[in-house]
């Protein structure tokens, strides 16, 4: 059953504060890797290039925890258990630019790569609490 990320859980990840998503190798070992988040409509909304480990490994198994640390109180923080809900390219060069914006304070994403196809993902939340506020 998912659950709406609203509240203070928004506000995190509305904010410059960067996300660790974890995801399971194919041995069933952890990766985790930081990346930039945003949130909506009650989904965290990720991006990121194909072929990168993480969104290969969400492909075979879906199941993820984002972790999103509050950049000005270290010891807040909201773990996100959920699954992928949506896959697209439709729209994720214009997302990763607003990203950019957000995290960079530059209007295009600076670090593209020739012949790089960028990804959106969105996780909808089975379980998501806020620590330490």
């Amino acid at each position: 059953m998912s659950v709406r990320i609203e509240g203070r859980a928004e506000e995190l990840l509305k904010a410059k504060n960067f996300c660790h998503v974890s995801t399971l190798r194919k041995d069933g070992s952890v990766h985790c890797a930081p990346v930039w988040v945003d949130v909506q409509d009650g989904l965290a909304v990720l991006n990121t290039a194909e072929g990168r480990v993480w969104p290969r490994n969400l492909e075979r198994d879906p199941r993820t925890t984002l972790t999103v640390q509050n950049m000005e109180n270290p010891y807040e923080y909201v773990e996100i258990r959920g699954q992928v809900a949506e896959r697209t390219h439709d729209g994720a060069d214009e997302h990763i630019d607003a990203l950019a914006k957000k995290y960079m304070g530059v209007d295009e994403y600076p670090l593209r790569q020739p012949g790089e196809q960028r990804v959106v993902i969105k996780v909808a939340a089975d379980h998501a609490k806020v620590i330490g506020s």
